[in-house]
């Protein structure tokens, strides 16, 4: 399990470790504060996309095998990037290594769920949060550290080095959980079969954009927090991961009191309850910067009360999404991740494309987030049940 969570962790450890270093990346390269932020939104892209391919390839080959080969793509990648000489050389890299990172995304899902039922997948899936969310907590620290020390290009050296660490790690330790009678034929026709019945899949599909719209509301705030708080409100550098690492901080609360909760309860009766306070605390920050009441404590507030909920929702949503899949669960982990990433993107590019200063793009996006994962949730349970009763 700790080996599964450290593979999930490579995709917020490669977005929150060099967050500290945008403005000394953008004054080395010469290249504006947006351009830099593109790069963000280029990982996020190149990992959505990516992560269609790891899907019927892990279906296919065992989810081993196109685990290392992404790894060692995402070590390469690291290393270029460490080595761009300008903000487009970066950009490129940053894609060519989301590639590589999809595989942590995709198969660590699909290698819970080939173990485990719905009611111990969601369990396991909080677990994994735990894990995700001292990512956070760490890497803007870290970055940071290494940005005094080594210079901007040092983070990305550390994240080539992360990427053969774990490749070893995966070679030595890891079992293949799918086995042979349960692979699928690599065709054109499987592959695009299986997608278009997922896509048809109503609980399938809003489960996921469930968590989607909440991991959106997170992406939106990881692009702008450091024009929110060192831009605007002042915060110091050295500071800046500290109020990450509290927000991350409740992501890891409600994921494990969720875990919790789930030796009493089903994925669906948390989901219920977390999905309401995941619209409502966006749309009351919301409120305040309307009314010019917004302080940095308020908006901090309402921060660790949306990660808190998002904890809730996100491991329970993907394990119902995931449940009865049958061989076609490493498709289903990669259609769902890339809904939910492409959320990112989307919330990504807003928050670049938003010049008013402040924390008023940001609120307008968490609030707008929370309300679509709140009804996407809703279509979901309603439709679970209407499948159940017509059943």
């Amino acid at each position: 399990m700790i080996l599964m969570g450290a593979l999930t962790a490579i995709g917020p450890l490669s977005i929150d470790m060099y967050l500290p270093a945008f403005p000394a990346i953008a004054q080395a390269l010469g290249a504006s504060p947006g351009e830099v932020e593109r790069t963000l939104a280029a990982y996020l892209a190149g990992m959505a996309l990516a992560q269609l391919a790891y899907g019927p390839l892990s279906d296919r080959y065992g989810r081993k095998l196109p685990l290392c080969g992404a790894l060692i793509l995402y070590s390469v990648a690291s290393a270029a990037a460490a080595l761009a000489p300008d903000v487009h050389s970066l950009t490129a890299w940053r894609v060519v290594q989301a590639v590589g990172g999809a595989a942590g995304v995709v198969i660590p899902r699909a290698v819970i769920r080939d173990n485990l039922g719905v009611q111990d997948s969601a369990r396991a899936m909080s677990s994994l949060m735990l894990i995700m969310g001292l990512a956070p907590i760490l890497a803007p620290l870290v970055g940071g550290q290494l940005l005094g020390i080594t210079g901007w290009r040092g983070i990305f050296w550390l994240m080539s080095a992360m990427g053969l660490v774990l490749l070893v790690f995966v070679l030595r330790t890891m079992r293949e959980s799918l086995p042979a009678d349960r692979r699928l034929p690599l065709t054109p026709a499987v592959i695009t079969r299986n997608y278009a019945e997922l896509l048809r899949h109503r609980p399938f599909v809003a489960y996921a954009l469930a968590g989607g719209f909440g991991s959106a509301g997170m992406f939106a705030y990881i692009a702008a927090s450091p024009r929110v708080f060192i831009d605007f409100y002042g915060v110091p550098a050295e500071w800046y991961g500290l109020l990450f690492g509290l927000n991350a901080a409740g992501l890891i609360a409600g994921s494990q009191v969720s875990a919790r909760l789930l030796r009493r309860h089903v994925p669906g009766t948390l989901l219920v309850r977390a999905l309401p306070a995941l619209a409502l605390i966006p749309l009351a920050g919301l409120a305040l910067t309307l009314l010019g009441l917004i302080t940095l404590p308020l908006l901090m507030a309402c921060l660790v009360g949306y990660m808190s909920s998002q904890g809730f929702v996100n491991p329970n949503a993907a394990a119902l999404a995931l449940a009865d899949q049958g061989k076609r669960l490493g498709a289903a982990s990669a259609l769902m991740g890339m809904l939910q990433i492409g959320c990112g993107v989307l919330s990504g590019l807003l928050i670049s494309a938003w010049g008013t200063p402040g924390p008023l793009p940001l609120a307008c996006l968490l609030a707008l987030c929370g309300c679509l994962a709140w009804l996407s949730g809703r279509i979901a349970l309603r439709a679970s049940v209407a499948k159940t009763t017509a059943a």
